[in-house]
């Protein structure tokens, strides 16, 4: 899969952790920042991973704050986005199964590696189901064109 990932400062260091996995299992990456723990803004790499997987220049996005509230956020405010945080597995799972979601999100400040590494595995490795899923990620889609 081709991903794109994004941070701010808090996020940096366990961005390069997580880069550095998802290059192992034969993904490509472009990291969109921030590329140092000098302080910056959220919304900045929320919005730019965002704005490329909603034109779909990558398959997904992978975003890290601290909590990934904010950054998960910023990246819900682009349209045909549907980002979810997650501090546990399950969640990035059905996140992916039931919502179709297309940005995962986390906090350095709430997971440490390797269970950064367990929720992005489980969510890469999730299929939309579609089926009686597809109404409501529907109504989600209906909500952000205000129809």
């Amino acid at each position: 899969m081709k991903l794109a990932l994004g941070s701010d400062h808090v996020g940096w260091e366990l961005k390069q952790e997580i880069n550095e996995y998802l290059q192992s299992l034969g993904h490509e990456i472009v990291d969109f920042g921030a590329y140092s723990s000098e302080r910056t803004n959220y919304p900045t790499y929320g919005k730019k991973v965002a704005e490329e997987v909603a034109a779909g220049h990558f398959d997904g996005g992978v975003l890290i704050c601290g909590t990934g509230v904010g950054i998960s956020i910023s990246a819900n405010k682009v349209k045909g986005i549907r980002a979810v945080v997650c501090s546990e597995p399950y969640t990035a799972k059905l996140s992916k199964q039931h919502n179709n979601t297309n940005i995962v999100a986390f906090g350095s400040r709430v997971v440490g590696i390797d269970l950064a590494k367990m929720i992005v595995k489980e969510w890469l490795e999730a299929s939309y189901e579609g089926g009686r899923h597809t109404k409501r990620v529907q109504m989600i889609s209906e909500i952000e064109t205000n129809e």
